[in-house]
């Protein structure tokens, strides 16, 4: 079944992690999701067309970025368990303010 490649995967990471997203304390989340949305939906669009669940752990990884964004922005949710509750509450009152959130709305384990 047509998947995204190894090494499509790993141009995506390259290019995710040259967002350099914990540097963007300046800007507010909604910034951020209007920065990286188009981006990543298309990359939804194009490479999860027919298998989607290979995508997941990239899509993850976006979210453990964005929570690290979170815990490096505000001081008092530097403590992991006070950011998990912020973000399941950011997930929970806007479901869609990131594209790959329809997919994948956790955060990994480790972050």
């Amino acid at each position: 079944m047509p998947a995204i490649s190894k090494n499509a995967l790993k141009k995506i990471s390259a290019e995710v992690r040259s967002w350099r997203l914990y540097n963007r304390t300046g800007q507010d989340l909604i910034d951020v999701a209007r920065d990286i949305n188009p981006i990543v939906r298309g990359w939804m669009q194009y490479y999860g067309k027919f298998y989607r669940s290979a995508m997941y752990s990239l899509l993850a990884r976006i979210n453990a970025y964005l929570m690290r964004w979170i815990r490096k922005k505000y001081k008092r949710l530097r403590a992991k368990g006070k950011a998990f509750r912020c973000w399941r509450g950011i997930v929970q009152r806007f479901p869609r303010m990131f594209a790959h959130w329809v997919w994948v709305p956790s955060v990994p384990s480790v972050w």
